[in-house]
């Protein structure tokens, strides 16, 4: 079950905590990251138990269980864009003053209203929330409904609402004959079609998007003009059926890979990983963090090239001090960073060695050579 899945389905007590428990881990329901219990972590000097550590994650890579919730899309949440920025302000701590200011709406009255019919709709979904469970009780909920609405599914990265649509090879030709009837690179006859339809054309179109590439809206329109006139209807599409992906101001798009042929490469790069780890010697030297998305690094000494595991640790768990860095992590996945050695320290074995000296030159060496600076880089 990935993240996504994890949220929709906790209980009102995990959704507030921010991360629930199985089988020995503590699962980040925001974005599904897992700590063993049991261990103790280090971030900052500072030693954690496993709870203290998630929640030490949660507060790092997502502000708190609050601002992710609010940030999610208003098919999820249920509330308005005047809700969002009154609940945001609220749980900001702001008076009422202070929020009829940063609104620019009615008077302090007005916001005293406004909390009192956000504490009505507190009201109404508990007394929703029972209904539900009775009827779950009794029976009578049925378990397509029990799995939340296909808006929901596709809204969440990663999960897959179509799925359950198996489209033989057979019929994915004969669809694509018929909405594409100038070939699968020609234009689109319409986008008028049944779901399971729009699923295979959808697909296609991704396939017009190359991988490791960052695009902007303008060249996404342009791809996508030359295959419908409503562009911005398909544009969105690919999106929530999670084929392509953007950052949430929509400055950049990029092909979302495919689930399977992720999951092999991870697999097989870990197994790669572990194995150099076992092999590499405890040597000094200067490596990189680097961004195959958008090619940024950032250039690191080590006295032992082998606590580039630490940094990878950091990564996965939100705590590694660069913020720029730690962010993009989190926007564009684990399998989007490589940790390269870029030079390994040649030790004098004759006459005076300040190793700690060699390997400063060292590293401004890379530095001067990558430039990893402003859009080139983290540093």
């Amino acid at each position: 079950m990935n993240a996504a899945e994890w949220l929709l389905n906790s209980s009102l007590a995990d959704l507030k905590k921010g991360f629930s428990e199985e089988a020995g881990y503590l699962i980040c329901l925001l974005c599904g990251t897992r700590i063993e219990k049991g261990l103790v972590y280090q971030a900052d000097n500072v030693f954690y138990e496993a709870e203290k550590y998630m929640q030490l994650h949660i507060k790092n890579s997502h502000g708190s269980v609050f601002e992710y919730l609010l940030g999610l899309d208003k098919k999820i949440t249920g509330l308005s864009g005047h809700q969002n920025s009154l609940l945001r302000l609220f749980y900001q701590g702001k008076s009422d003053t202070e929020v009829q200011a940063a609104l620019n709406i009615g008077s302090s009255s007005t916001i005293r209203n406004h909390r009192f019919l956000l504490k009505e709709k507190e009201r109404q979904a508990k007394l929703f929330l029972v209904l539900m469970e009775l009827l779950r009780a009794n029976g009578k909920l049925r378990e397509s409904d029990r799995k939340g609405s296909d808006v929901l599914r596709q809204l969440k990265p990663g999960l897959k609402p179509l799925d359950r649509y198996q489209v033989s090879a057979d019929e994915n030709s004969k669809i694509l004959q018929k909405y594409f009837p100038q070939g699968p690179e020609g234009p689109l006859a319409t986008f008028s079609i049944k779901e399971k339809s729009k699923f295979v054309v959808l697909k296609q179109l991704g396939q017009r998007f190359e991988k490791n590439r960052i695009y902007n809206e303008k060249e996404v329109n342009e791809i996508l003009a030359k295959t419908n006139g409503d562009f911005v209807t398909l544009r969105r599409y690919l999106i929530e059926y999670g084929f392509l992906v953007r950052k949430p101001d929509g400055s950049q798009y990029w092909l979302k890979e495919n689930e399977a042929e992720r999951r092999t490469e991870d697999m097989e790069r870990r197994k790669e990983l572990k194995q150099k780890y076992k092999e590499t010697k405890p040597e000094a030297g200067v490596y990189q963090i680097r961004n195959i998305v958008n090619q940024k690094v950032q250039v690191l000494a080590a006295t032992n090239l082998k606590t580039m595991n630490g940094k990878l640790f950091q990564l996965q768990m939100g705590s590694h001090r660069n913020k720029r860095l730690q962010e993009e992590w989190q926007q564009y996945g684990e399998d989007a960073f490589v940790f390269e050695v870029l030079e390994v320290l040649k030790e004098k074995e004759d006459g005076y060695y300040d190793k700690k000296e060699e390997l400063k030159k060292l590293e401004a060496k890379w530095l001067e050579k990558l430039q990893p600076y402003g859009e080139r880089g983290y540093h």
